[in-house]
């Protein structure tokens, strides 16, 4: 049985020169990548992406200015790709301005054909390992989030119901259990009503 073939890797091209967007492109080409569409700007680079769902994008520009880095953190938040710089400034201002917006690789020596599909694979190992990283980031976060949410809801049902911590978690896992619902959902909707309850009591 035959291996299935190997996905030819989309690439969306950003140079406002033809000539050397037509070198840039054909370097990617002899790399074995597939340029799908070619922008001379990033003004729509989000919706470009969307619309074109390309695997990485390439940006070949003499030096990132703030719409550009404003263009690409935008993309970065709302659909992210890959994104390989190739720049001729080399300043580190410049640099860690590019990283921050979502820049996996940012290149100054220029393209060179030799070493354009180590910089894309580089760039590519870089940009999942990051969102790999960032997604277990957010779940911890959320856990956290979470704990703190249950965790106020018992000490709300300790103190009305003038229970101990495992009777109250017990009474909070019940609800969650009866209404099919998860005990965040249930301690978030205690919060609420508990907190009204406290707030129609005070003395007028």
């Amino acid at each position: 049985m035959s291996a299935p073939p190997i996905k030819e890797l989309t690439v969306m091209l950003v140079d406002n020169e033809p000539a050397r967007a037509a070198i840039v492109e054909q370097a990617m080409i002899d790399s074995g990548y597939r340029v799908i569409r070619r922008l001379d700007n990033t003004k729509n680079l989000t919706e470009a992406v969307t619309e074109s769902q390309p695997d990485m994008v390439i940006i070949d520009i003499e030096s990132p200015d703030r719409d550009v880095l404003e263009n690409m953190s935008r993309l970065t938040q709302n659909n992210p790709r890959p994104i390989v710089m190739f720049a001729e400034e080399d300043d580190s201002h410049h640099v860690a301005a590019a990283i921050r917006a979502g820049v996996s690789a940012y290149v100054v020596d220029g393209v060179k054909s030799g070493s354009v599909k180590a910089i894309l694979q580089v760039a590519i190992a870089r940009f999942r390992e990051f969102h790999a990283l960032r997604s277990e980031l957010e779940s911890v976060k959320s856990q956290l989030e979470d704990r703190k949410l249950i965790d106020k809801a018992k000490g709300l049902i300790m103190k009305h119901q003038k229970c101990d911590e495992p009777a109250a978690y017990q009474a909070l896992r019940k609800l969650a259990m009866d209404r099919s619902q998860r005990m965040t959902d249930v301690a978030r909707n205690i919060i609420s009503v508990m907190e009204l309850m406290e707030v129609q009591s005070e003395p007028k």
